[in-house]
């Protein structure tokens, strides 16, 4: 049963198709890891085996008669802390949701289940999911696969670590700025991010409902396309993909520039790869990419603000002194900012679109940055801050482009790339991305 925690969802899938793999035996199997795992604590807030071992039998049952509902029927999965959960505590990693018990799941969740996937409990999270770094002092901050002592990243940092220590072979995240990619990246997994509105949002806890998307973390495209498509959202066929002729566009602004030693190594590497695979990679300036990336701050907080003020207000204390000041800094914008910064995004928008036609994708470095150490970043709030700007600025590019977005792992550990697809394009995208991931094995 150990060889099942490093075997990848659609390889569970399958092998309860055939027959060899019990779902009962399949979930219970993660459910004992989980709680014998030394970090257990600081990956789950807590695990569902009452729900796990009645989905996982009915999977069974459904196996025994030929009805599978679909590749991943009778496959586990973890569920960032912030989908709601019938019954089961659901806080998005903060005490200002303590005790919040939902009477019903969130549409994500409730698809899923339809869908056959057990769900195994809700993993830990950056508190209201307002950083990518994925450090948690109020809750926990789970461990970062490659280094115990580094940033995990987030806010789905849970959710990375419960597949990267084999405690599920699938997770379920959100991303509104990177929060599904980062973690990924600094981990070895597979992250995507659908194009806004691709999946629904009702019952899961937001952040910037005008940025919030949903996506899978996995150890493969393979499994997290199969994910998205038992969520009910955009999935495609991966047969045949291929990279011969697929045109690529680095953009020489704002996501190549500060890159630490090894994220550079690492992304020329993969370019070299992608290029001898037959990818036509095109490098060119895009400078526009700067004035979206200064209405972040405007658009992100005061959104933000708008729908946790009257909890923070209740109680300031709850929140760690990092998250509280970044979303309190949407008290200071006026409606009038407000518009006018998304009027301004629009147009910068169809400028991209404009100067980004007839690229199959936009080919940038996952992380500008290796995964810091945790602890001098809760000593220095300002070292903190820097950081993660610097961590969430080049999976930003896409929640701000308002584009679908992949991330793989590649090159040194922590190191990775990411894909950026057009809106709406999200079958293409996965297609592509698994012709790179196939290049880059």
């Amino acid at each position: 049963m150990d060889e099942w925690r490093r075997m990848g969802a659609a390889a569970l899938g399958r092998g309860i198709a055939a027959g060899d793999i019990d779902p009962v035996a399949l979930a219970q199997s993660f459910l004992d890891a989980a709680e014998a795992h030394p970090d257990a604590a600081r990956i789950y807030a807590r695990l569902t085996p009452e729900r796990a071992m009645t989905e996982a039998e009915a999977a069974r049952e459904r196996a025994r008669i030929g009805r599978r509902r679909g590749p991943l029927d009778g496959v586990p999965a973890s569920w960032k802390d912030l989908f709601d959960s019938v019954g089961v505590a659901t806080e998005a990693g903060t005490r200002l949701m303590a005790g919040r018990v939902p009477d019903r799941d969130a549409e994500v969740l409730a698809r899923a289940s339809a869908a056959g996937m057990v769900c195994l409990g809700k993993t830990h999270m950056t508190e209201i999911a307002f950083s990518g770094l994925g450090i948690n002092p109020r809750t926990a901050t789970p461990p970062n696969i490659f280094d115990p002592e580094a940033a995990p990243g987030g806010s789905s940092s849970g959710a990375a670590a419960s597949v990267a220590h084999g405690l599920a072979p699938l997770a379920i995240g959100s991303d509104t700025g990177g929060s599904v990619r980062v973690p990924s990246v600094w981990n070895g997994l597979v992250g995507l991010k659908p194009t806004h509105g691709a999946l629904p949002l009702a019952g899961a806890v937001p952040l910037c409902a005008r940025f919030d998307t949903i996506g899978p973390l996995a150890r493969s495209v393979e499994d997290a396309n199969l994910a998205l498509a038992a969520l009910g959202g955009p999935s495609a066929d991966l047969r045949g993909a291929g990279l011969e002729g697929r045109r690529l566009l680095v953009i020489d602004t704002v996501v190549m520039e500060g890159l630490e030693p090894a994220v550079s190594r690492s992304f020329d590497a993969a370019l070299s790869r992608l290029d001898s695979a037959g990818a036509v990679i095109t490098r060119r300036a895009h400078p526009a990419l700067e004035e979206a990336y200064d209405l972040s701050g405007t658009l992100y907080t005061a959104e933000a603000w708008a729908w946790w003020r009257e909890r923070i207000e209740a109680d300031r204390d709850a929140l760690s002194p990092p998250i509280l000041d970044r979303v309190s800094a949407g008290q200071g914008v006026s409606a009038a900012d407000w518009i006018a910064g998304w009027d301004r995004l629009h147009a910068l928008r169809r400028d991209f679109r404009a100067a980004t036609a007839g690229f199959d994708a936009v080919i940038c470095p996952g992380v500008a940055i290796m995964p810091p150490k945790v602890a001098p970043l809760l000593e220095d709030a300002e070292a903190f801050r820097l950081t993660n700007l610097k961590t969430l600025r080049n999976t930003r590019l896409a929640n701000l482009m308002g584009l679908c977005s992949a991330a793989l792992p590649f090159g040194d550990p922590g190191c990775g790339l990411l894909l950026n697809g057009g809106a709406g394009r999200d079958a293409a995208l996965w297609r592509l991305a698994a012709a790179v991931e196939a290049a880059l094995a």
